[in-house]
């Protein structure tokens, strides 16, 4: 299976096609509402005003896994990212990224890069990116801020 093999949900409910970005470079991340890396959504949507003209997208999957920290409706984690941080990358069904119930698109993520933990996701706000022929090229811990990998998404463009 390859990245654009995958299929999704989108916050309405709709099944995406990861076949829709094919030819786009990607960064994919678990996010989270009240989590202490939540203001990352800041730096990531000015990534995505830099770089989303030349081919780059961010995919939102919301996770409340890891300490509970995305809770609420798909609705209202949409509404606190759009008034307090003006996101306009596309955001997706809350999901699971761990364990049985996990997202096969994350089952394939984590298959191309295990990470320092190995495969398992650790906390919010890993992120994963995709270059433009679908390859998984860098996992990101959640530390590593957006803004740390301006020059990463850069060389992918």
């Amino acid at each position: 299976m390859a990245i654009y093999d995958y299929t999704v949900k989108d916050k309405e409910g709709n099944d995406v096609s990861l076949e829709e970005y094919r030819g786009k470079v990607l960064l994919i991340v678990n996010t989270a509402t009240g989590c202490g890396f939540t203001p990352q959504f800041e730096g990531l949507q000015d990534l995505y005003e830099k770089y989303q003209e030349k081919g780059f997208e961010i995919l939102d999957f919301p996770c409340n896994q890891f300490g509970g920290q995305a809770p609420g409706t798909d609705e209202e984690i949409t509404d606190f990212c759009n008034s307090r941080y003006g996101i306009t990358f596309r955001q997706f069904a809350k999901t699971e990224v761990n364990g049985e119930n996990e997202l096969p698109l994350y089952t394939y993520l984590k298959s191309q890069k295990g990470g320092v933990m190995g495969s398992k996701i650790k906390w919010n706000f890993t992120k994963f990116l995709v270059d433009r022929e679908g390859n998984v090229t860098e996992r990101f811990a959640p530390m590593k801020t957006p803004e740390q990998l301006d020059t990463e998404i850069a060389k992918l463009l």
